[in-house]
């Protein structure tokens, strides 16, 4: 790490295996990872990015990965309802076990294990999309040589009926819902195995430089620093996994407000912008 006025470098060494334009690229994770997957997009290289929508937690990750390589379809029994606001849809308040609420009049339906992009008009409409997205998704995690993937938070809610945790709650209630912190043994027990699994990859992992306020600042940095530990394990515990340092390229050396967006929470154009070119030097 090299210091220049009012900058701190963050140095990134270029790595001996680059990623090329004919080695498929498969992106999953936060919101940053979609940034980075969209610029690789624009110069030329094959990347699928996202199948399942913005991801945040390392186990709905883990999750999206399980359904690439085994194809497991989704079905009826996956399909739930986004918003299921006890007095627009007409229920009462308070669990109701083995219930199945309809979504109400505009909300549609989705899944778990997808981001609210996801969301169609009926559940046969969100099956189709879904599987669709699925079986193109598969077909390129397994021609793919590079899996880049970005942590966000080692928050999680786990649904408590259905005992699964899940990418997010779509607007249910708070009572069908358990917030949990995942332990780094919880990442790395997960993640150690799906590594053994696919020697033949290359596992790009970076951390989401983005705040999770909602967390509170304390309780963001407690998870983001899980995230690191567990990161820092698999990198040390497998040659095919690789990390890239784009949480401390934005938050020690580009910490200044200006460097980020008007909520002050994402990164400015300007500063993804930085953090692709950097990537692109050492990785590309």
């Amino acid at each position: 790490m090299q210091c220049e006025r009012n900058r701190t470098v963050v140095e990134v060494k270029g790595w001996s295996e680059r990623v090329t334009r004919d080695a498929g690229i498969l992106s999953l994770g936060s919101c940053f990872s979609m940034e980075i997957g969209n610029k690789l997009a624009e110069e030329g290289y094959g990347i699928c990015s996202n199948p399942f929508g913005v991801l945040y937690n390392p186990a709905s990750i883990a999750n999206s990965i399980d359904f690439l390589a085994h194809g497991r379809i989704f079905t009826d029994s996956d399909v739930v309802p986004r918003n299921t606001n006890p007095v627009r849809a007409g229920h009462t308040v308070g669990p109701q076990p083995g219930h199945r609420p309809i979504a109400p009049d505009g909300d549609g339906y989705v899944s778990f294990y997808h981001h609210g992009s996801f969301t169609r008009k009926s559940p046969e409409e969100f099956l189709l999309n879904a599987n669709t997205s699925l079986a193109a998704a598969s077909s390129a995690f397994r021609k793919a040589k590079w899996i880049m993937v970005t942590f966000g938070t080692s928050w999680v809610y786990r649904h408590i009926e259905r005992d699964i945790i899940v990418s997010n709650c779509h607007k249910h209630p708070a009572w069908e819902f358990r917030r949990e912190l995942l332990t780094v043994e919880d990442i790395t027990d997960r993640w150690d195995d799906i590594v053994k699994a696919f020697p033949d990859k290359h596992f790009i992992f970076t951390v989401s430089p983005i705040r999770h306020r909602k967390d509170g600042m304390h309780g963001n940095q407690i998870s983001k620093a899980i995230l690191l530990l567990a990161v820092e394990h698999l990198v040390s515990a497998f040659p095919n996994t690789h990390y890239f340092p784009a949480y401390e390229i934005v938050l020690d050396e580009l910490r200044d407000y200006s460097w980020f967006a008007d909520d002050l929470v994402h990164p400015s154009p300007e500063t993804v912008n930085i953090v692709w070119e950097r990537f692109r030097t050492s990785v590309l």
